[in-house]
């Protein structure tokens, strides 16, 4: 992440973690794990991962305004 100041780096490895969480998530929206969870708190699971793509997406957008590499954004 040259050429980036630290913390642009910081949100460009914050955003990548939070995306990694956010597809094991979604992932595990598909396991017989999840579908033998009581309906509340499948509920909570989706309002987060809903919560958790809204984040990406603010993080996202403040990268897009960094000079950096494309595969960064």
């Amino acid at each position: 992440m040259s050429g980036l100041a630290a913390y642009q780096g910081r949100v460009v490895a914050e955003k990548a973690e939070l995306d990694g969480k956010l597809t094991a998530l979604v992932t595990f929206f598909a396991s017989p794990v999840f579908a033998g969870l009581d309906g509340n708190e499948k509920n909570r699971l989706s309002r987060q991962a809903v919560a958790m793509q809204a984040y990406s997406s603010i993080l996202g957008e403040r990268i897009a305004v960094f000079t950096c590499p494309e595969e960064f954004r």
